[in-house]
């Protein structure tokens, strides 16, 4: 597939116009490891013109709310209608099949929709003969949102949508692995929401950089590693931007002895695989008790031998390539360390023979928690199965890493799991399943290094807002 941007970015300023770029950068489709297009390089110098569309816009989107939520509507439908035209420009420079390219665009969709239908209610917290005092929740602006590679258009839309019905405009920059999607969206926006809105940017550093010391923008919305929400914090400070940072997590299951291992094996295994096990999410190491242990590595293993994997665009390809080099190198390295150091490889450990970056789902017995591939968030497809014998040591355990995202217990006790989830350190422990409450109307979040801030639902929606009290005289007799 061959998309032809011709070295310029959509970028819709407060005269509607794209905004010219002089240069560009290659996108590798990751099933053969091959340039397939070219995507604008925006500089930073040029983000002024930018952020004045958005800021220009600002002043007349903030107005009229319900104008907002109708525009929005519009959006969503304009998406659903396009999902079949979008999906392969994403399956081609993500990598994941095309069924769950499609579905991104479906749950953006899905998105925009919730958050156009919220409610806000006023928050009049006093109206009596003696005052009235009311809490408003007022935009901030134009703000950056700067989104990663493994989900370019769900993440994406987490920023967009509340900050869309907020009142904001937005700048968006995706990953420079994943530009091409993002940049189509907003094509297909065009129109539907007013010049100025939405604004796409792709390039490589120093502009993510500059999405974050701009001056223009009041936030920034970042998804992405720790590392660099580090320094996205760090580079919001000077001017106490505010910052919500959805970051890494290792998250843990843990599998108590009464489960019926069959039963639940294939929720497990696609909680950690699902995306090539590139979900923030996603499982990326199991504590099974000693008594099953050996049953659910072996039931796991199985199902790893039986996932078709290769390119997104064939049928019945469950899972497609990782999506960029340095993640294949990084992946490999954890397993070949793991490896060396004792651990049995139950099933893949190995690349597939061909181009690409494709790597066989992997899972390892016979580890430690001071493995590498335990320790760190592989963001792959590996899995190490680990054993405990004591519930208070597992949940030491679990709880003995910097991060701290999502969590699961599973157990036929449920009283009991929801006890132990209780006491693991995570923004989400779900029970019998892993990372079930990532809906539009529940909020995510992460602990510790994992992240700073929610999104989704009513709290996504006033992360961004800023309060404003109205303090006056009675307006009631009574």
């Amino acid at each position: 597939m061959s998309i032809d941007t011709t070295a310029r970015v959509w970028t819709a300023t407060s005269q509607g116009n794209a905004l010219a770029t002089a240069d560009g950068f290659d996108v590798i489709n990751p099933a053969t490891g091959e340039v397939f297009g070219r995507a604008p390089s925006v500089l930073p110098g040029q983000l002024d013109e930018v952020f004045a569309g958005a800021a220009a816009a600002f002043d007349t989107w903030k107005r009229d709310d319900d104008a907002r939520r109708e525009a929005m509507r519009r959006a969503a439908d304009v998406i659903e209608a396009e999902a079949d035209h979008l999906a392969p420009i994403l399956t081609t420079e993500q990598g994941k099949p095309l069924s769950d390219a499609r579905g991104e665009f479906l749950i953006a969709a899905h998105w925009l929709r919730y958050f156009a239908d919220l409610e806000i209610p006023r928050e009049v917290i006093r109206d009596d003969a003696e005052a009235y005092e009311e809490v408003i929740r007022k935009p901030l602006g134009a703000v950056s949102a700067i989104t990663p590679w493994n989900f370019p258009i769900t993440l994406a839309m987490w920023k967009i949508a509340p900050a869309l019905r907020a009142g904001n405009t937005l700048v968006v920059k995706p990953s420079p692995y994943t530009p091409m999607a993002t940049l189509a969206l907003g094509e297909v926006l065009r129109g539907i929401l007013p010049d100025g809105v939405l604004n796409v940017v792709t390039g490589l550093e120093p502009l993510g950089s500059a999405m974050v010391s701009h001056a223009v923008p009041r936030k920034v919305s970042f998804t992405g590693s720790t590392a660099v929400g580090r320094k996205v914090a760090s580079a919001a400070a000077p001017d106490l931007k505010r910052v919500t940072l959805e970051l890494g997590g290792n998250d843990p299951a843990v599998i108590l002895p009464d489960v019926d291992v069959e039963q639940i094996a294939s929720s497990l295994f696609w909680s950690a695989f699902a995306n090539n096990g590139q979900i923030c999410l996603a499982v990326k190491r199991v504590y099974a008790h000693e008594s099953i242990q050996p049953q659910l590595v072996a039931a796991l293993g199985e199902l790893a031998k039986s996932v078709r994997v290769g390119d997104g665009f064939e049928e019945d390809v469950e899972l497609g390539p990782i999506n960029n080099r340095p993640q294949f190198e990084r992946v490999k390295g954890l397993v070949d360390d793991a490896r060396a150091r004792g651990a049995r490889v139950v099933a893949g450990g190995e690349a597939l023979n061909g181009p690409g970056y494709f790597y066989r789902p992997t899972v390892l017995d016979g580890v430690t928690d001071d493995f590498r591939v335990v320790a760190e968030e592989q963001f792959g497809p590996v899995l190490p199965v680990l054993s405990f014998r004591d519930e208070e040591d597992v949940i030491r355990r679990a709880n003995a890493s910097e991060y701290g995202l999502t969590a699961s217990v599973w157990s036929q006790d449920l009283d009991h799991a929801a006890a132990l989830a209780g006491q693991i350190d995570a923004g989400q422990v779900a029970i019998n399943q892993h990372g079930r409450a990532v809906l539009p109307h529940l909020p995510f979040g992460g602990h510790k290094s994992s992240g700073l801030g929610v999104e989704n639902g009513p709290w996504g929606y006033y992360s961004f807002t800023e309060l404003q009290v109205i303090a006056a005289p009675p307006r009631s007799s009574v």
